[in-house]
């Protein structure tokens, strides 16, 4: 709201950007505690990350072990933690996109 004078309102200002932090401290700690799993080889490896980007689990299958070609297991694990990867960016970017917004940015 815009008082009659033209200028700013600042506790209007304060209390919005007041309650935008509080809504990002929850999200902070929303994807902090949140996992997220990514696949690749259609499920024989699966790498799980938190919210943060921190690997927290790497799951291969045997029959995705061949000795004679690691080359296409590190591909799959690669896969797997880009795949996670990008769940954990699309989340941040759900959770943060709109409050940029809120911002003007």
């Amino acid at each position: 709201m815009i008082p009659p004078d033209g200028g700013m309102d600042m506790n209007a200002l304060l209390a919005q950007a007041q309650q935008m932090q509080a809504q990002m401290q929850q999200a902070q700690e929303e994807m902090a505690s949140a996992e997220f799993e990514g696949t690749a080889g259609g499920d024989l490896v699966k790498a799980t990350l938190s919210g943060t980007g921190e690997i927290k689990a790497l799951v291969i299958k045997p029959e995705a072990v061949d000795p004679d070609d690691t080359e296409a297991l590190a591909d799959l694990v690669i896969a797997a933690i880009r795949d996670a990867n990008h769940k954990v960016q699309a989340m941040t970017e759900a959770k943060f996109g709109g409050m940029a917004n809120g911002l003007g940015f």
